[in-house]
């Protein structure tokens, strides 16, 4: 007989909407992880029981995406629902403002998914909508990655959470670094930012994290030296020029960031022989890529630009882990939000 775990929602989720990191309260999101973790074994073990029949959760998508797609429409076949991608192609912003878009798409389906460009659409596609918004990627935040990102590794390591040191290197600004510190210091876990000064997470969003940590005993480092690298579980980075930034900006940022790079020394430089490392992807890491090629052509980084394909590729690598696990957390939320 196959085992099968049975499926209870994070009560309180229904129907509220996932704005940024700190949209859900600690208890709700270590629920989320434990619920994550049981739709993960029972799709394994092919006993997923449908929980969202007929409903239709609707995707604004500005931005390309790979994973993020296929957790969404993969997350809505095991449970009975479809997911609808509106796209550039849309009549969004060309014939029909967002809050029209917005209250159309609330009368006809069940939910909204929204990956885009401003953070301040996404707010105000949460106030003109009935049905519950979910943030999957803004210039500012990218929630549904972290849960991803804490699920690997809270199983990769076998620590408590607030046991975990994890540390982000590279572009300090970017949406997932300050996800990175937002959840961290939700969680009371050890953070550590680690990039130039002029690339540092603004001062909005680190007093934001500060006050989390208040509350929950997390530890914030936030600093441009490696050293803050010392004894860390983990080392997450990003791509150097994120999506929607100019072509022209990665002469500047490949020569900021050379010294932030992820190489087997930068690893064992942590200390930790057992350190493990992360990426949300896609990456450069070889010269497979029609932009990877360009930049390591006009840079000379031939292994790799923000992390090494030795790196990459390597037994400490989580990557896989972490795409995979976009799947069981957008299902728990999926399963826990929409009515």
């Amino acid at each position: 007989m196959v085992n099968h775990t049975e499926i209870t929602p994070v009560s309180g989720l229904r129907g509220r909407h996932v704005i940024d990191d700190a949209s859900l309260q600690r208890s709700e999101y270590l629920a989320l992880l434990d619920l994550a973790d049981a739709l993960a074994a029972n799709a394994a073990a092919r006993t997923t029981q449908p929980l969202l029949p007929g409903r239709v959760i609707a995707c604004i998508f500005e931005k390309a995406s790979s994973r993020t797609r296929l957790a969404i429409e993969v997350a809505a076949a095991r449970h009975g629902a479809r997911a609808v991608f509106l796209d550039t192609s849309s009549q969004l912003g060309h014939k029909e403002s967002l809050e029209d878009t917005v209250r159309l798409l609330s009368a006809t389906c069940d939910a909204i998914a929204f990956r885009g460009n401003r953070q301040t659409d996404l707010e105000r596609i949460s106030t003109a909508s009935d049905v519950p918004v979910f943030n999957m990627l803004t210039d500012m935040w990218h929630p549904t990655q972290m849960w991803a990102d804490v699920l690997t590794m809270r199983s990769s390591t076998g620590k408590p959470l607030t046991d975990i040191a994890y540390a982000f290197i590279g572009d300090g600004r970017c949406n997932v670094a300050n996800s990175q510190l937002l959840t961290g210091a939700l969680l009371g876990m050890d953070v550590r930012i680690v990039a130039p000064a002029g690339l540092q997470p603004e001062a909005a969003v680190r007093q934001r994290a500060n006050v989390l940590a208040a509350v929950s005993g997390a530890r914030i480092t936030v600093s441009d030296g490696l050293d803050a690298l010392e004894g860390v579980d983990v080392v997450s980075t990003d791509v150097w020029v994120s999506m929607g930034e100019p072509e022209e900006a990665w002469a500047q940022r490949v020569e900021e960031l050379r010294p932030y790079r992820v190489t087997a020394d930068l690893m064992r430089g942590t200390g930790n022989a057992g350190v493990r490392f992360m990426h949300c992807l896609p990456a450069f890491h070889d010269r497979e890529t029609v932009v990877g090629a360009q930049v390591a052509a006009a840079t000379g980084l031939l292994d790799g630009i923000e992390v090494t394909d030795e790196v990459f590729r390597g037994p400490a690598s989580l990557v896989w882990q972490q795409a995979a696990a976009r799947v069981c957390t957008t299902e728990a939320l999926f399963a826990s939000a929409i009515r």
